[in-house]
C-alpha cells in the first residue's frame, strides 16, 4: 500500500532541512519563494515585505527614509503617489529611490527642510503579473515646542488643605513625557498624599510643612528628538496651622460622581482618579458589572491609576473608584467604552492555480463599529478594474472559477472604519508546471538505532502535487503506522530499527506529469562505553590508570577524547593515553580532579566520568567496602511479542557479594522517564527472561545489591517496541449524574498510555434506563474522559458501562454501573405544617413528607424559614431577616431554638434536593408567651433631700411581654457596712420616676430595682444614694461615681472648733495605723483595710480654692478611665451591663459570715477590692457630722 500525503502533521525539524523544503507548504497557502537557481523560469507577482510604519513621525534633523520593499518576479518596479497624486521624485533634487527597491531618502540634513515633506505617502511595485500598494504612510516631523511665557505668582497656603499644581506642557508630536524635578534635578518624591496626575498636573491631597519650596519645576521631555523643556519654577509656602480639621474626600479629578471613557481595542486602557481629604485618602477599584482581568491588570500611581493591558471590547462596563478615609467614602463611576479599529480575522492570502482550477481570496475583518470591505485590483478599485469573466466578487469573498493565465493579479482588500484601516495584499498566481523533486537524488541518511528518521522530499509544482512513498526497488509498501508523512513531503520513521535500512522512493504527481526521487537509509548501533572509568583514591607518587571500553558500530570510527575538568590533559609526559585507558603516572596534588572519557562518531557521542583524589601515602591501605557498581553491557535476545531474554555484566561488587539484581523498565512511548519494577533475580543470575505487555516501547536497567545498599541504575538498554493488543481492561470509577434536568453526564478514569495495548484508544459508552425494557444505546468516543447524553427525563435511574477499544479490538465485556440523570427543583411543598410552642423561647415544627416523585432528585432535607414580624410596619417586608434551619434526610419535625418572647413569627417548609430548594408552604403563623423583661436600661437618683430621694429610670429595652409593675427594695446602710431592714415596694408599671420619703437623713442606701411581666421578675439594676444634711448649711452631697461633692455658705475651716475637732480626728487616725500595723504584723485580720479602701478617709481630699467646695482627688492620670472599685457617673446615671452589684458584693456571697442567729456579722465592701485604690478616693463629702460619727 502508498502512503499519501496528509496535512495532518508538521513536525519537520527546521535544522535538518534547508529553506527551500518549505517551498511546497507555501505554494499552497502564501507565496512562492523564489529560488534563483531551482525556480529561475517560474513568474510571481509582487508582493510588499517591507514598509515604514502608517503613522510615521521623522526626526526633522536626520534625513527622512520611506521604507517600501518588494519581491516578485521578474523583479518589479516602484512608484510613488503623494497627498492622491503622483509623485514625480526627479523633479526634486533632493529625493532619490534606493537602488533594486522603492525606498525613498529626502536628503535634508543639506538642505531642506522636514515640514516640505510632510504628507501622505503610497508606495506601488508593479511587474507584468500585477501590482502590489502599500498602506497610505503619514509623514510628519517630530516636534517639540517651548513652554509659553507666563508669570507664576506664589502659592500660600495652610498645612491640611488640598493643591494641584497645574504643568499644561506645550503640544508636541509624539505627545511629550511629563515629570517633576527640583532645581538640582532631582525628582520629587511622591507617595498616596503627593501623586502625579496622567495629564500632568502635580496634585496634593493635603499639604504638610515640609511640602514648602520654591522649585516646583515641570519637565517636558520629547523623546523623538531627545529634547527637554522647562517650566518657569513654581513657589509653594505652607504655613503651619494650629489645628488642622479632618475632612472626608472629595475628587480632585476627574469632577463630578461620574464620566465616560473610551479606548481602541488593544491598547492600553488607563482609568484614574485622586482624591483630597484628611487624613490622605485611599484609592479602591472595582468593576460594577464584572471582574477585574487578573492577568491584564495593573494599578499605578499609589492605586490611583487603574491600567488594564490588551484592552478589548469585553473589558467594556462601568468602572467605580472609591476614596475612602476616616471621615468618609466617595465613589466616581466611569462609564467604559471599546471601540476597535479594524483587525483581521482572516487576512488575504497568496493563491497558486493551475488553469482551469478553482479558488476563492478571503478577506474577513472585524472592528466596532463593524468595518467595510472594498476590493481593488492592481490598485484600482475593483468597480472601475479590467473585467475578469473568472473572477465574481461575493461581499468579503473574491470567487475564482476556471481560471486562465491572464487572471494573475495582486489584490487588495481593505477593511477601514472611523478608527483606522487595514490593506491586505494576496495575489492569484496562475501557473502550469509539472512536478518538480527539489531534494537531491541518492542521498544518503544515517541514523542511530531508536532514533527518529526524516527523509526529505521538498517539492513543486500546480497543481499541487499528491506525494506518495515506496520502500526498496520492488515498491513494498508503507503502513501508515508505522510512518509519518509531513504536508512538506518529508517522511518520518518515529523509531528507526534495524530493518528499517534500506532504498524509499519519493513520487510527487498532478496532472501534468510526475516527478520521483531514491534516498538511502542506514541504520547504526549507537555507541555505548561498557567499561566507564571508577572513582580512584591514590597516593601521592603513585601510578592510576582509568579504563575506557568503547562499543561501537562496525562501520563507524570512534574518537575517544579524555578530558580533565571539562578541559584539555595537561601537556606533560606523565599522563598516557592508551587504546582502552589513561595512565597518570608518579601522581601529584594538583592530578586531583574529574576525568572524562568522550567517545564521537560522526552520528552520535557518549562520555563517561571518574573522580581522582589524591592523598598522603598510609601504610597499609584498609579494603574499601562500598555498594556495587553499575552493572553494563545490557543486550536484548530471543525478542518476541510478549517477552524478551535480558542479559547484563556484573560491576565490581567492592568487596561485599551481590545479593541480588534488580531490573526496572521505562516505557519511552507513554511514559518516558518513569521508570517501573520489573522483577528481581538471585546475585548468581546475569540474565533474565521478562514478560512484556502490548504496544510498549520498552527499555531496561538493572542494579545491583549487596549488604551496603543498592548501586546506581545501570545504562539503559535499546528499545524494544512490542506489537499491539487489543485491551485487557476497562476504565474503572464510571458514573453519571446528571448536569441539567434533561441530561446524563457520563464520566470515567481513562486508561493511561501503557494500558491502551495500542494505537487508536477509543471508549464504547452504552446505556440504558434501569426499570424500562429499552435496548443499550451505545455510542464510540476518542479517548476522552466524558460523555453527555442529552434529552433524558429528570432523575431517571440508568444502567451504564464503558468499554475500552483500540484499532487491534475491544476489551472484555465491562460492568454496569447505576447512575441517575440530571435533578430537577422539587415541585411539591410540604404539607399538614402545624407549629408546637413549647416555650418563649422554643417552638417545635411538623410537617408531612413530600412524595418522593415530586422530589425529582436526592432528597437532602427539609428548609425551615421563618421570620419575626414584630417591625414589619417599619421596614420594607423585602427586607425582613429571615432565619434558615435545615434538617437533613426524611425528617418530619424539627425545633426552632432562639426565639423572641412574645413575637409574631411566621415560617414556611420547603423541600431540598441537590438541583436546590421546592415551592414554599403556606406560611404558619405563631406566637411565643411573655418571658421575663430584662433589666431597667438606665436608673439614676435626683434631688436628694434630708428625707427623700428621688428614683428615675429608663424601661428594659427588652421587656418581653407586657410590663405588670416594678419592684423597688432598698436598705439602708451604716457607717460599719451593716445592711438594714430590706422594704419592699411595688410601682405601677407606667411609672418612670418615684420619690421616696421619710428617709433618715445622711444615710446611705442601697437600691434593687426590676420589672415584671405575667411570666415573672427580670434583671435587676441596683444604686446607692445619700440623704443630706442639715447642718452649718451644708448642702447634701452629690452621690456619684467616687465623687464627693459639698458645698459651704460659711468658712468651717477657720473656726476653733472645728480645727480642734479635725486634731483629734487624726490623732485617733494615727492611734488607728499604729494598731492596724501591730495586728498585721502578728498575722491578725484587718478587715479595715478594705473599709479604707472602699471608702477612703474624707479627710485627705483636697478642696478648691474657686468655688469654696470639696474637689476630687486625682492622681497625675488623673484622665484615665475609672478604676473597677469606682462608683457610679456623677449623674447617677447606672447602665444595665454596669450594675453588676448584688447581695454578695455585701456580704452574702461566700466572703461573708453570720452569726448562729443569722446576724450578719461581716464588713462592707465592693465587688472589684482585691486591688488597692490609685488614690485616696471617697465616696462620700467630708463633714463634721460624718467624722463625728465615725468614731461614735
Amino acid at each position: 500500500m502508498q502512503l499519501k500525503i496528509m496535512p495532518k502533521k508538521k513536525r519537520l525539524s527546521a535544522g535538518r532541512v534547508p529553506l527551500i523544503l518549505f517551498l511546497c507548504q507555501m505554494i499552497s497557502a502564501l507565496d512562492v519563494p523564489l529560488d534563483s537557481k531551482l525556480l529561475e523560469d517560474l513568474v510571481q507577482p509582487p508582493t510588499i515585505t517591507q514598509q515604514s510604519p502608517k503613522d510615521y513621525i521623522v526626526d526633522p534633523r536626520e534625513n527622512i527614509v520611506i521604507q517600501c520593499e518588494a519581491q516578485g518576479k521578474p523583479p518589479p518596479s516602484f512608484s510613488w503617489t503623494r497627498n492622491g497624486t503622483h509623485f514625480d521624485i526627479d523633479k526634486d533634487p533632493l529625493v532619490t529611490m534606493k537602488a533594486g527597491s522603492g525606498t525613498l531618502i529626502m536628503n535634508i540634513m543639506s538642505e531642506g527642510k522636514a515640514e516640505t515633506y510632510e504628507g501622505v505617502y503610497q508606495c506601488t511595485a508593479r511587474n507584468e503579473r500585477g501590482a502590489a500598494v502599500s498602506n497610505n504612510i503619514v509623514v510628519r516631523p517630530s516636534r517639540s515646542p517651548l513652554w509659553t511665557k507666563e508669570k507664576l505668582e506664589p502659592i500660600t497656603l495652610r498645612s491640611g488643605q488640598s493643591l494641584v499644581l497645574p504643568c499644561r506642557p506645550p503640544i508636541g508630536l509624539p505627545p511629550a513625557i511629563i515629570f517633576w524635578m527640583d532645581n538640582s534635578f532631582q525628582r520629587l518624591p511622591q507617595s498616596e498624599r503627593v501623586s502625579q496626575g496622567l495629564n500632568g498636573d502635580l496634585y496634593f491631597s493635603n499639604v504638610l510643612p515640609e511640602d514648602s519650596r520654591e522649585d516646583y519645576i515641570c519637565y517636558a521631555r520629547f523623546n523623538h528628538t531627545q529634547t527637554i523643556q522647562q517650566k518657569q519654577p513654581i513657589s509653594v509656602k505652607v504655613i503651619l496651622a494650629k489645628s488642622s480639621r479632618e475632612r472626608p474626600p472629595t475628587f480632585l479629578t476627574p469632577q463630578g460622581n461620574a464620566s465616560n471613557k473610551e479606548e481602541l481595542r488593544g491598547n492600553v486602557l488607563s482609568l484614574e482618579c485622586i482624591a483630597e481629604g484628611l487624613p490622605t485618602p485611599v484609592i479602591y477599584w472595582i468593576k460594577e458589572d464584572g471582574t477585574l482581568p487578573i492577568n491584564r491588570t495593573f494599578y499605578r500611581n499609589f492605586q490611583k491609576t487603574l491600567q488594564i493591558t490588551q484592552v478589548s471590547e469585553a473589558d467594556s462596563g462601568k468602572y467605580q473608584c472609591i476614596a475612602k478615609n476616616a471621615l468618609g467614602v466617595i465613589h466616581h463611576t466611569i462609564s467604559v467604552t471599546v471601540k476597535a479599529a479594524p483587525y483581521w480575522i482572516m487576512a488575504p492570502q497568496n493563491l497558486v492555480l493551475s488553469p482551469g482550477e478553482d479558488g476563492a481570496l478571503i478577506c474577513r475583518a472585524n472592528g466596532n463599529p463593524k468595518p467595510r470591505i472594498s476590493w481593488l485590483s492592481n490598485g484600482v478599485p475593483i468597480e472601475i478594474a479590467p473585467d475578469d469573466p473568472s473572477r465574481k466578487i461575493n461581499g468579503d469573498t473574491i470567487i475564482f472559477s476556471s481560471v486562465q493565465e491572464r487572471s494573475s493579479a495582486v489584490y487588495q482588500c481593505n477593511a477601514s472604519n472611523e478608527y483606522g484601516y487595514l490593506l491586505g495584499n494576496a495575489f492569484v498566481n496562475v501557473l502550469a508546471e509539472p512536478p518538480r523533486i527539489l531534494t537531491s537524488e541518492n542521498t544518503l541518511y544515517q541514523v542511530i538505532a531508536n532514533r527518529p528518521a526524516l527523509l526529505d522530499c521538498a517539492f513543486f509544482g500546480s497543481p499541487l502535487p499528491t506525494i506518495e512513498w515506496f520502500k526498496g526497488t520492488k515498491g513494498s509498501a508503507l503502513r501508515e503506522d508505522t510512518y509519518v508523512l509531513h504536508e512538506n513531503g518529508t517522511l518520518e520513521i518515529p523509531v528507526a530499527q534495524k530493518d528499517s535500512t534500506g532504498t524509499y522512493t519519493c513520487v510527487a504527481r498532478n496532472k501534468l506529469g510526475m516527478a520521483k526521487n531514491e534516498v538511502h537509509l542506514e541504520i547504526k548501533d549507537p555507541t555505548r562505553i561498557i567499561k566507564q572509568p571508577e572513582y580512584a583514591v591514590v597516593q601521592r607518587g603513585s601510578t592510576v590508570s582509568f579504563e575506557c571500553k568503547v562499543k561501537h558500530d562496525h562501520t563507524l570510527i570512534p574518537t575517544v577524547i579524555w578530558l580533565k575538568d571539562n578541559g584539555e590533559l595537561p601537556s606533560d609526559g606523565r599522563f598516557t593515553v592508551d587504546k582502552d585507558q589513561l595512565v597518570v603516572a608518579d601522581v601529584s596534588d594538583n592530578d586531583g580532579g574529574t576525568y572524562t572519557c568522550l567517545a564521537n562518531t560522526t552520528l552520535d557521542n557518549v562520555s563517561a566520568s571518574a573522580v581522582l583524589s589524591v592523598v598522603a601515602p598510609t601504610p597499609t591501605p584498609a579494603p574499601i567496602y562500598d555498594v556495587p557498581n553499575p552493572p553494563f553491557d545490557l543486550e536484548l535476545t530471543d525478542q518476541l511479542d510478549k517477552s524478551v531474554q535480558l542479559s547484563w555484566t556484573p560491576g565490581d561488587d567492592n568487596n561485599s557479594p551481590i545479593t541480588k539484581f534488580i531490573i526496572e523498565y521505562e516505557d519511552a512511548m507513554h511514559e518516558a522517564g518513569l521508570w517501573h519494577h520489573q522483577t528481581e533475580v538471585p546475585g548468581t543470575q546475569t540474565t533474565a527472561q521478562l514478560k512484556l505487555s502490548p504496544y510498549v516501547n520498552y527499555s531496561f536497567r538493572v542494579m545491583a545489591e549487596n549488604s551496603l545498599g543498592r548501586s546506581l541504575p545501570s545504562e539503559a538498554s535499546e528499545q524494544y517496541l512490542t506489537k499491539a493488543a487489543e485491551p485487557d481492561k476497562n476504565p474503572v470509577t464510571v458514573e453519571g449524574l446528571g448536569s441539567e434536568p434533561d441530561n446524563l453526564v457520563i464520566t470515567w478514569q481513562p486508561l493511561n498510555g501503557f494500558e491502551s495495548n495500542g494505537p487508536g484508544l477509543q471508549y464504547k459508552v452504552s446505556w440504558r434506563q434501569k426499570d424500562g425494557d429499552d435496548e443499550w444505546t451505545s455510542v464510540v468516543v476518542a479517548n476522552v474522559s466524558k460523555y453527555i447524553v442529552s434529552g433524558t427525563p429528570t432523575f431517571v435511574p440508568y444502567l451504564i458501562k464503558v468499554q475500552a477499544l483500540n484499532d487491534v479490538g475491544f476489551a472484555p465485556e465491562p460492568a454496569v454501573v447505576m447512575g441517575h440523570s440530571g435533578e430537577d427543583l422539587p415541585m411539591v411543598a410540604p404539607g399538614n405544617v402545624h407549629v408546637t410552642v413549647v416555650n418563649s423561647t422554643l417552638a417545635e415544627v411538623h410537617w408531612d413528607p413530600v412524595p418522593l416523585k415530586s422530589v425529582r432528585g436526592h432528597l437532602q432535607g427539609y428548609r425551615i424559614y421563618y421570620w419575626t414580624d414584630q417591625n414589619s410596619s417599619k421596614r420594607n417586608r423585602r427586607h425582613i431577616e429571615k432565619k434558615i434551619l435545615t434538617f437533613q434526610g426524611s425528617k418530619t419535625h424539627g425545633m426552632l431554638p432562639g426565639l423572641e418572647p412574645f413575637s409574631h413569627y411566621t415560617l414556611n417548609v420547603r423541600v431540598v434536593n441537590g438541583k436546590g430548594e421546592g415551592p414554599a408552604s403556606p406560611d404558619r403563623v405563631f406566637h411565643t408567651p411573655e418571658g421575663v423583661p430584662s433589666a431597667p436600661s438606665s436608673l439614676k437618683i435626683v434631688n436628694p433631700t434630708l428625707d427623700s430621694l428621688t428614683l428615675e429610670w429608663d424601661p428594659p429595652s427588652h421587656p418581653n411581654g407586657i410590663l405588670t409593675e416594678y419592684t423597688l427594695k432598698y436598705q439602708p446602710i451604716n457607717l460599719t457596712h451593716e445592711l438594714g431592714p430590706l422594704v419592699d415596694l411595688k410601682i405601677p408599671a407606667n411609672k418612670t420616676r418615684w420619690t421616696l420619703k421619710n428617709l433618715n437623713f445622711s444615710t446611705r442606701y442601697k437600691f434593687y430595682f426590676y420589672a415584671q411581666t405575667s411570666a415573672g421578675s427580670g434583671s435587676q439594676i441596683t444604686e446607692e444614694a445619700v440623704t443630706t444634711v442639715d447642718e452649718a448649711g451644708i448642702l447634701p452631697p452629690d452621690v456619684g461615681a467616687g465623687k464627693a461633692m459639698a458645698s459651704r455658705q460659711v468658712d468651717i475651716a477657720t473656726q476653733g472648733w472645728f480645727i480642734g475637732l479635725m486634731c483629734a480626728v487624726a490623732l485617733l487616725i494615727l492611734i488607728l495605723l499604729i494598731v492596724c500595723f501591730i495586728r498585721r504584723n502578728k498575722g491578725g485580720k484587718y478587715p479595715v483595710k478594705e473599709k479604707e479602701d472602699a471608702h477612703p478617709d474624707p479627710e485627705i481630699q483636697p478642696m478648691k480654692e474657686d468655688d469654696g467646695t470639696f474637689g476630687e482627688y486625682s492622681d497625675a492620670e488623673d484622665h484615665k478611665p475609672l478604676k473597677k472599685g469606682s462608683r457610679t457617673p456623677s449623674d447617677r446615671t447606672v447602665k444595665k451591663e454596669d450594675s453588676d452589684d448584688s447581695l454578695v458584693d455585701y456580704g452574702e456571697g461566700v466572703n461573708g459570715q453570720f452569726n448562729e442567729d443569722g446576724s450578719f456579722i461581716g464588713q462592707y465592701s465592693g465587688k472589684k477590692e482585691k486591688e488597692p485604690a490609685e488614690g485616696n478616693e471617697s465616696s462620700e463629702a467630708p463633714s463634721p457630722v460624718n467624722a463625728m460619727n465615725s468614731f461614735v
